[in-house]
């Protein structure tokens, strides 16, 4: 039997109904994983994994990073350094749009998330489906795109919204290398999406002032209310997003709440590079 959904958002979010246990046999993993493609973001509310249940349903997905062991799989996105020591050192760069480790060829298939402490106000998170975005432009804007390519940063939204950073901070952004991607990004499967986010600093052969205006303009083409879904998060919730065609940002929160998501990577499965 076929899981129940029901649409968030136009273009993107599909909440799923679905019992812990069904998604821990694996049963749905297939579907699931069709529907990831296509809606871009999965919601399941009550489903309460532990951290080790979490990972045990991320493998009947894919491969997860760091291992096959909750202990090793597991990023604790909080500003709390008891839990995350680096969290004041990458973090704030998450408040912008972005597509996870665009710093590699091969960035995660996707990844999961579960709330463990909320903040008071704020610390929602919002998505953005550039699968869609992409097929709703005008067959100009496609031709123009089709080649073009983008040098990403990851240091450039972090250092934006990071304020007097410290020595050590800079030099750990700086270790990631620069990458020069294709705007566009041709999937296996056929579809195309765009390769956009905060980390996004210039389009090669263009000036500075071209350049900004393109990726200005797509970003807002991106955020229109068909293609974006805000999760308002409720304990017990789990949250996946396909990171290939998703671009997420989180909303700012009082950093002192404590408020802490815990995480699961699926590893990526093919490279940006257009398909020979």
């Amino acid at each position: 039997m076929s899981l129940k959904t029901a649409n968030l958002a136009p273009r993107i979010g599909s909440e799923v109904e679905s019992e812990a246990e069904t998604l821990l046999s694996g049963v749905h993993a297939q579907e699931i994983r069709n529907l990831l493609e296509e809606r871009g973001v999965l919601v399941f509310h009550d489903i309460d994994f532990s951290d080790e249940q979490m990972a045990e349903f991320a493998q009947t997905l894919g491969n997860i990073q760091g291992g096959t062991t909750y202990n090793g799989s597991i990023f604790k996105v909080t500003f709390d350094p008891e839990h995350n020591p680096l969290g004041e050192t990458y973090l704030m760069g998450a408040q912008e749009w972005h597509i996870d480790r665009t710093d590699i060829d091969v960035p995660p298939l996707g990844s999961m998330l579960t709330p463990r402490v909320l903040a008071k106000t704020g610390g929602q998170t919002d998505f953005a489906n550039t699968y869609a975005a992409y097929e709703d432009l005008p067959d100009e804007d496609k031709r123009f795109l089709e080649g073009l390519k983008v040098e990403h940063r990851v240091e450039a939204p972090i250092r934006r919204q990071t304020r007097n950073p410290t020595e050590e901070q800079v030099k750990a952004w700086q270790s990631k290398e620069p990458k020069i991607h294709p705007l566009v990004w041709q999937h296996r499967s056929g579809r195309k999406s765009l390769v956009l986010g905060g980390t996004a600093c210039r389009i090669l052969g263009m000036d500075e002032k071209e350049s900004d205006a393109l990726i200005e303009r797509l970003m807002k083409w991106s955020e229109q209310p068909d293609y974006t879904y805000r999760h308002e998060w409720r304990l017990g919730d789990l949250v996946i997003w396909d990171n290939t065609g998703t671009m997420h940002r989180m909303v700012p929160f009082d950093k002192a709440s404590g408020r802490r998501l815990h995480r699961v990577t699926l590893e990526g499965e093919e490279p940006i590079a257009a398909v020979a």
